[in-house]
């Protein structure tokens, strides 16, 4: 079983899930390694940093956890940081100072909204929105260093008002192949996020179009992750993964240990 690099639990405040039940699941499912990825990201309305973590309780927690499961599975820590340019110092520190196995850096907040919620489409078409979302997430890439790999490239479709039926690589490709190009020349992976298959879009997230490009322009860190916030979703869709990757040129996928990578056969 592929390794799940991208698992939430209750640090995260969009979920209730006990870490332990997160490390079972992994468990219960064969899987040798599994990486808790909790959200800490500075919400761009004023005050509200619902998704910050204490590290002070975060990291001595998953250090017991580790231990706890040390000799039948290994956890390995992360976070997900949520990217933007007005706290790039903040985070740029952090990303310095902490001890972790992963960093995800990841897109949520543009412009003070999150796509997950309707209002960030008001007043602009899906095209004016989603290209909004890849150039701001260009601008984040190219500025900031704080991260080890790109998650869900295209998040933004799992909430558009047509999803990805009109997201294609060539749509979007004024940002999204600068993206990749950067993403490569930093030596950054990119996340294969299986949640798109649970959003009914019959795709990960970046679709598989956007894969193939980042493969053919010779990008080979390639992590892979669920993006679960519940037990029942951990690893899903990990099983059309193998085919799918290696059809993209992928031999191999990537996780971390004390932020290096290391490559695991398909």
């Amino acid at each position: 079983m592929i390794s799940d690099t991208h698992v939430h639990t209750s640090f995260s405040k969009d979920s209730t899930a006990a870490p332990p039940a997160q490390v079972e699941r992994c468990l219960a499912l064969g899987m040798k390694e599994v990486c808790i990825t909790d959200h800490h990201d500075y919400q761009a309305n004023a005050g509200e940093n619902d998704f910050v973590l204490d590290f002070s309780d975060y990291l001595p927690y998953m250090e017991r956890l580790r231990q706890r499961y040390a000799g039948r599975i290994r956890v390995n820590v992360g976070v997900e940081l949520g990217l933007q340019l007005r706290v790039r110092p903040e985070l740029e520190a952090l990303a310095n100072s902490l001890k972790v196995d992963y960093l995800i850096g990841s897109s949520h907040f543009v412009d003070g909204k999150d796509p997950y919620f309707p209002e960030f489409f008001e007043g602009k078409s899906e095209k004016e929105a989603y290209g909004r979302y890849f150039q701001v997430t260009l601008e984040r890439i190219r500025a900031m260093d704080c991260f080890d790999a790109f998650g869900h490239l295209d998040y933004i479709v799992r909430y558009g008002p047509n999803t990805n039926r009109h997201n294609t690589y060539q749509a979007y490709r004024e940002w999204i192949g600068p993206i990749l190009e950067t993403l490569i020349e930093k030596g950054k992976a990119l996340e294969c996020n299986t949640a798109g298959f649970r959003y009914g879009l019959g795709q990960p997230n970046p679709s598989e179009d956007i894969l193939r490009h980042y493969r053919s322009l010779g990008g080979e860190l390639i992590t892979v992750g669920s993006d679960a916030h519940e037990p029942g979703h951990v690893a899903y869709g990990f099983d059309r993964l193998p085919g799918l990757l290696k059809s993209c040129g992928f031999r191999y996928y990537t996780v971390y240990h004390s932020r290096i990578p290391e490559f695991i056969p398909l």
